[in-house]
């Protein structure tokens, strides 16, 4: 019979509100990298550029990834995010296996089978998502330590490149390019690599279509009942200015009610909006969600002319995020696209003293 026991994140969020980490990608170009920075070595004769395939960072510039980790703690973080935003065999193979579409073929299950069966792209992820949370843990840890506050490592999961609701033939609606137990599998090869490599969470993010979250949930409850240990589970959306979820369209409240199942830690929104957009639809979540409520906007809008590529400011995520707090929506805080550590220190500092929302007697347990 599996025990269960509070996680340490429960006195937290009960006290406080939490503090995630800002943009892995934009802090990462602040740093100059170029082509054959990403390559080093080991990658140097790959046919494919490398450069926006930033989760290989954590394999030849494990350094900076490490410097990075280490200033969003600096800055305030309880929560910092591996870098494995795109480390499936599926999210990899756009860097490493040729398009049929160039060869007026196409992409469909079939192919999608080859990439899933593929010995270096299996390899190849495993090694970014338990190098990326190995590198998070002992930033976590080290930081923990010299501060005397305990931080955690989220193993992030993202979206793929390839949609389970939506088809991309515009003549035939009934084809999807690959199956639900495709995008499964791949999940659950990042999942079991997060766990080895020490993630204390795991976290869904950035989702734009809410049936490749479910394959991500199904194989996170299958690595957990084969392992026989849980781990706290964060889910986050991105939606577009409606409200919905980018592909599956669903409604903050249908999201809700799609994902409440997994019994998350929390449940949030992320990415695609600002904080002045994303406020209503933040606030809707927060009436319906009996869990945790995060949030991590993008800094505002793109903007090529600005030093992150985006509008806001570290004072103005302050203040837009301590308007969340003041309105009382949220549990967990932080930023996306466009956030650096020094947007992160900022949101810390102005959220410092604010009580978080309310849980409502919530208890967050794993299995001991």
């Amino acid at each position: 019979m599996i025990q269960r026991k509070p996680h340490p994140l429960q006195k937290i969020l009960e006290n406080r509100i939490a503090i995630i980490d800002g943009a892995m990608g934009t802090t990462i170009r602040t740093y100059g990298m170029t082509e054959a920075d990403i390559r080093g070595e080991r990658f140097k004769d790959s046919k494919k550029d490398l450069l926006n395939n930033g989760d290989i960072f954590s394999l030849t510039q494990p350094e900076m990834i490490g410097d990075i980790h280490r200033r969003f703690l600096e800055a305030g973080a309880d929560i910092i995010e591996t870098n494995t935003f795109g480390a499936t065999s599926i999210a990899q193979s756009e860097f490493f296996v040729d398009d049929p579409r160039e060869h007026g073929g196409r992409k469909n299950p079939e192919f999608y089978q080859k990439i899933i069966d593929d010995k270096f792209l299996a390899d190849l992820a495993w090694e970014i998502n338990e190098q990326s949370a190995r590198q998070c843990r002992e930033w976590a840890d080290r930081v923990g330590s010299a501060t005397g506050r305990q931080r955690f490592v989220a193993g992030a999961v993202g979206p793929l490149t390839v949609s389970l609701s939506n088809s991309p033939d515009a003549d035939d609606p009934g084809f999807r390019v690959v199956t639900f137990d495709q995008v499964k599998t791949a999940y659950t090869q990042q999942v079991r690599a997060l766990i080895a490599g020490g993630s204390d969470l795991l976290l869904v993010e950035t989702i734009f279509d809410s049936l490749n979250a479910k394959a991500a949930l199904v194989a996170i409850r299958e690595v957990f009942d084969e392992g026989g240990k849980e781990l706290p589970i964060m889910i986050s959306a991105a939606v577009g200015r409606g409200g919905e979820t980018m592909i599956s369209a669903q409604t903050v409240e249908a999201f809700w009610t799609a994902m409440e199942h997994a019994k998350p830690l929390s449940i949030g929104l992320n990415c695609s909006l600002g904080p002045d957009l994303m406020y209503p639809f933040l606030e809707e979540l927060s009436t319906k969600s009996t869990a945790a409520v995060s949030a991590y906007p993008n800094a505002g809008l793109p903007n090529p002319l600005s030093p992150t590529g985006f509008d806001l400011g570290p004072e103005d995520m302050a203040r837009f995020l301590g308007d969340f707090a003041n309105g009382g929506l949220i549990n967990i805080a932080g930023g996306c696209c466009g956030n650096t550590p020094e947007h992160i220190a900022a949101v810390a500092k102005a959220l410092e003293g604010k009580a978080p929302r309310p849980l409502n007697d919530q208890k967050v347990e794993v299995a001991a």
